[in-house]
């Protein structure tokens, strides 16, 4: 065990993070899939099981990750770009369809689902931190050194949005900051802000117009969220977010306790997209700032990382596969609580799942690398000038 820890290396807190986030999982999960598990016949336990499984390989895969020098992530950052944009075309095209959304490759055999936004989304960070690197010298010129970087983001964006709107979104305001940070042009970040929104309302537009794609849930979301969607023939348009508030004001201050969630049984998705509510309902409002602190800190560490680390690539690559990971969490939590109409979107290392949590595992694997790099430098640094001394 002794020698165990000590090969663990990189920021202990973000390592302590993950795994009081995995805790709270484990317990929410157990808790909100107990109708799921009477529905499909299985025993009380057997998602418990399940979600331990994909933590435990998750907290593996942080660790394997982890003990790569991230540098080595810089070789396969274009062929892992070049990979991700057709299986983004194909998912888009021939994906299995769950939920009205076509997200999602079935991997043949194993019959393992995963999201291929997921995988864009490892695969684009790792490319933008590459380029942003080598392009210093001429990040602010249009054509040598921000046109190489907007039309990647755009191609894997558009690709997204028609299933998945909100993780587009996501993914490139990420990338916006990212250039913010790369010394990229504001006027050049603006377009890519002005170039996004007109793709947004052209696919809502195209998918109104041809009554295809998702363009009539992304318009009921929104009237349900600013109070205008629902009416007597449509009494369950807000739903879920009733119950949601209805979880969220059981739990008062400090909560139910572990396993007395009321709204467990009437929330959908509730070990899922809206785990945090039964989170609050079971430990109060102060289990939710604890959640929301968790994930601050997290971020709060890895800038700490990005301001260490002397090589562009290193800092990029902490601070992208950090701020994507944190921002979809807070969105998460801002929809559990009303502040923003339903997305979709899980929380990280929290919601059951299981390629979500293995790819956000190797995203939190390569922010260690960084860290882990950081450290072994700054201490040989160290040594150095004591020796000198």
């Amino acid at each position: 065990m002794q020698q165990l820890l000590q090969k663990i290396k990189g920021d202990r807190v973000i390592w302590s993070v993950v795994l009081v986030l995995s805790l709270f999982s484990l317990l929410a999960v157990y808790s909100a899939t107990g109708s799921l598990a009477w529905r499909n016949d299985k025993s009380s336990g057997f998602y418990l099981i399940k979600q331990l499984f994909f933590l435990g390989a998750g907290l593996v895969i942080i660790f394997l990750i982890h003990r790569i020098n991230y540098t080595r992530f810089a070789r396969f950052a274009v062929v892992l770009f070049l990979l991700s944009v057709p299986l983004l075309l194909y998912t888009l095209l021939f994906g299995s369809n769950i939920n009205q959304a076509n997200r999602w490759i079935t991997l043949p055999v194993l019959n393992i689902t995963f999201q291929t936004s997921d995988l864009a989304k490892l695969a684009i960070f790792t490319f933008l931190a590459r380029q942003l690197s080598r392009n210093q010298h001429v990040i602010k010129d249009f054509k040598k050194g921000f046109l190489p970087v907007l039309v990647p983001v755009l191609l894997v964006c558009g690709l997204i949005a028609p299933a998945n709107l909100s993780t587009a979104l996501l993914l490139g305001a990420t990338c916006c900051i990212l250039f913010f940070i790369g010394r990229v042009a504001g006027k050049h970040i603006a377009l890519l802000a002005g170039v996004g929104i007109i793709g947004v309302f052209s696919i809502f537009f195209i998918s109104k117009t041809l009554n295809i794609g998702r363009g009539a849930t992304w318009q009921k979301r929104i009237e349900n969220f600013i109070g205008t969607g629902a009416t007597e023939k449509d009494a369950d348009s807000n739903y879920q977010i009733t119950q949601a508030k209805i979880a969220i004001a059981n739990g008062k201050l400090t909560g139910l306790g572990p396993g007395n969630s009321q709204t467990r049984d009437f929330l959908p998705e509730s070990f899922s997209d809206f785990i945090f509510s039964i989170i609050i309902e079971e430990y109060g409002l102060l289990g939710g700032i604890v959640i929301v602190g968790l994930y601050l800190l997290f971020l709060w560490r890895s800038i700490l990382i990005f301001q260490r680390c002397p090589y562009a690539f290193g800092a990029f690559l902490a601070v992208g596969l950090s701020f994507t990971l944190v921002f979809q969490a807070l969105i998460n939590m801002a929809v559990n609580v009303g502040l923003v109409p339903v997305t979709g979107l899980t929380l990280p290392l929290v919601s059951m799942g299981g390629s979500s949590i293995w790819f956000n595992s190797i995203a939190i694997g390569i922010i260690l690398s960084v860290s882990r790099y950081v450290d072994e430098m700054e201490g040989a640094s160290f040594n150095l000038n004591t020796a000198q001394h």
